[in-house]
């Protein structure tokens, strides 16, 4: 009697229901002629967007069906429309900007934005021009910035650098290797510094902050695992393994129930041919949901799941629409 009670005890502490996603509800918001590359997607603290970050480095904001989409933020001083609008020349990246990553401070409703090659900017609720907040960390230029999260609690902004030695263009290139320069780093906007958190990190991506402030989870794509770095608490300033995954784990992003959403990649290793899918993760490295994006991204990599109100919208670095899916999520 005294061994079932524990086991019933064990259960109901430890049991966490896992639910794979029956195919659901799934729509496109087309971008604009021209326009691609959707990286990121987010919704500002008052509902409204989505806003999403395209390839000629702008970032574009959603009106509604009948309005579109509009000019809502840029990074680099030098951008022109007449050379930047609708542009795929990755040489141009200096002079036209490419936001790969934003979090909104839902205190402010400032967007900070991280360019993969300019560095980390903000921008307020009306949009513009965006101000470079920094450059570099450690005397180390910033070459690959791709995520960013606000602390809900600090406000303090946590972004991940891929890589120190190569940028956005060398991806491509015939011959590329990946290394382990990448780093997690923190922007305190009282102090306007910014402090490297951790380095040695094999291609770091998407921080996302809990939701008491407690830590902060990011993934590291190179060894296909999601780690978590203590920002407070008897273990503040170490980093441990949450959970390994079966691909390539890209930007990770806090719903408002405060769990997350991680895209993952998975290859063949024989065909290389692509299966996208979303894993919904609790603050104790729980898998408690699988979706599979096959249907609607066929071989083509996702690289954001941001949830608001129980809907999904969908980042690609390969097509020209934001993907919105719903199913008991």
């Amino acid at each position: 009697m005294i061994s079932i009670s524990r086991f019933m005890i064990n259960f109901l502490l430890f049991f966490v229901p896992f639910v794979l996603s029956q195919p659901g509800s799934f729509s496109k918001i087309l971008l604009p002629p021209q326009a691609t590359s959707p990286e990121s997607v987010a919704v500002d603290p008052r509902g409204g967007g989505p806003y999403v970050t395209i390839a000629d480095g702008r970032i574009l904001k959603w009106l509604g069906p009948d309005f579109g989409f509009m000019d809502f933020a840029t990074t680099s001083p030098d951008r022109t429309k007449e050379v930047c609008d609708g542009t795929l020349n990755s040489d141009l990246i200096f002079q036209c900007g490419r936001p790969l990553g934003f979090s909104f401070n839902t205190t402010t409703d400032e967007l900070y934005i991280v360019d993969g090659v300019l560095g980390l900017f903000v921008v307020g609720p009306n949009g513009g021009p965006a101000k470079r907040l920094a450059s570099s960390a450690e005397g180390v230029t910033f070459r690959f910035l791709n995520g960013a999260d606000v602390d809900p609690v600090t406000g303090n902004v946590f972004f991940t650098s891929a890589t120190t030695t190569f940028d956005i263009r060398n991806i491509t290139q015939p011959g590329f290797q990946p290394d382990a320069s990448g780093r997690l780093l923190k922007y305190d906007p009282r102090t306007q510094q910014v402090t490297v958190l951790l380095r040695g990190l094999f291609v770091a991506i998407g921080p996302a902050v809990s939701p008491d402030g407690s830590f902060v989870v990011f993934s590291e794509l190179g060894n296909k695992r999601i780690l978590r770095y203590w920002l407070r608490g008897f273990r503040a300033n170490t980093v441990e393994v949450l959970f390994t995954v079966p691909g390539f784990p890209n930007k990770i992003k806090r719903t408002s129930r405060g769990d997350f959403w991680v895209p993952v990649n998975v290859m063949d290793p024989q065909t290389f041919f692509i299966t996208p899918k979303g894993f919904r993760f609790n603050i104790f490295g729980q898998v408690t949901q699988k979706v599979d994006f096959s249907s609607q991204y066929s071989g083509q990599n996702i690289t954001v799941l941001n949830e608001q109100n129980g809907v999904l919208r969908i980042g690609s670095r390969t097509v020209n629409f934001i993907g919105r899916y719903s199913a008991s999520i």
